[in-house]
Formats: C-alpha cells, structure tokens, sequence
C-alpha cells in the first residue's frame, strides 16, 4: 500500500490524490488548489480529472464567475467509498490497536512512527512499531515473541508492506530516557499511540507480571 496516497491502491491514476484531496476538504477548493495539494500530475490534468468526475456527479462545480469551485458530493453513492479509501491510514491504525489491545501480555507502550506517522512514503515503505514490553520473567517470552509475530503479519496482511518492530523494556527504554538518546526523537516525531501510556511515562510505570 501507499503509505503516502493509500486511495492509489485502488485508484492508481490521477483520480486518486485528486479524490484524496475533495475527500478531506470541508469547502470548494479550486483546480490550482487541488493541483497543490494533490502534489501530482499537471494543472491541466488535474482539471481533466475534476471535469469527469464532475460528469459522474461525484464532484460538484460552483461557478462564482473568475473561478470554478470543486467540492465531493458527498450524498453520491461513491462517496462513502471515496471517504473510506481516503481514510485508510486511520483504519489501519485502529485495526493494529484493537489487535494489541487483545494481547495476553499488554505492552506498556505501543505506537507507530516513520512514515506512517508522517503520512509520507511510498508502496516500498515499512510499517515501523515501537513496542515496550513490560520486564517479565522469562517464562512469558515465548508468549510475547508470539503476539509480536502475529502482530507483524497483520500489517502485510492488512496492507503489503512489510513490518519493522523496535521492541524494547522498560528497562532498555529508561536507559534511553536517562541519557537523553537522540532516537527518541525517531520514536516521538511524529507518532501515533496504540495503546498503553505515552512514551515518556513507559520507562517509569511498574507493570504486574503477567499471570
């Protein structure tokens, strides 16, 4: 998947960043603000794509005269599937935090960051996870190792891309904190939380082991 434009799974042409575009605009928008913001194709192209989605009756066009406004119909029928696609970033991050928030042994913290935090890469791109798994005997890593596995191949299925997990304890992470490591910053600009507590409080909660 695109991690950058996930609508140019299923739309690969232009129609897919101009539709990302209308899809998140709450007001018209017109062809030269599209162009911008779709970061793709030609100005020219761009009008083509808004004249025949416009024909379809997905796209709106309001004419105040020196310019033409375009806005998503949003009471068409494909609407809802344009907004769907266009969302599929959040999607994806809601589905990874129902699955961890399922797990036997709960990470004290768990998120996304890279590129998928930043809403930028491409089809190549990994889904990177940073996990913080409690200090726990080692009886349960098999268990842990297990969650992690399963964890990794929900977002190829889910998406195609591969996964990248940084995993680490508390212990390891508050190390980081104490030294003040510069890649916390890789891990908290920007990032997505999943589940448990903020980053910044992981390396000090005490967790109970697990039963």
């Amino acid at each position: 998947m695109d991690l950058k434009s996930p609508i140019s799974t299923v739309v690969p042409s232009l129609d897919g960043p101009v539709l990302l575009v209308l899809a998140r605009a709450e007001e018209g928008l017109s062809g030269r603000q599209i162009h911008k913001l779709a970061e793709s194709g030609s100005v020219g192209g761009v009008r083509l794509v808004l004249q025949r989605l416009a024909a379809t009756g997905l796209v709106h066009v309001d004419d105040l005269g020196n310019s033409l406004l375009y806005r998503l119909n949003r009471k068409h029928l494909v609407a809802a599937i344009v907004e769907q696609l266009a969302d599929l970033r959040s999607t994806l991050v809601s589905r990874l935090a129902d699955e961890i928030s399922g797990w036997r042994i709960p990470p004290v913290h768990a998120g996304v960051y890279g590129a998928i935090a930043r809403g930028d890469g491409d089809l190549d791109s990994d889904v990177d996870l940073l996990l913080i798994r409690p200090d726990r005997h080692e009886f349960v890593d098999v268990l842990w190792e297990e969650q992690v596995g399963r964890l990794m191949q929900t977002v190829v299925d889910l998406t195609g891309n591969p996964a990248h997990v940084f995993e680490l304890s508390q212990t390891e992470l508050s190390g980081h904190l104490a030294t003040e490591d510069p890649i916390l910053n890789d891990w908290v600009q920007p990032s997505i939380q999943l589940t448990g507590v903020p980053l910044m409080e992981a390396g000090r909660v005490p967790v109970s082991a697990a039963k």
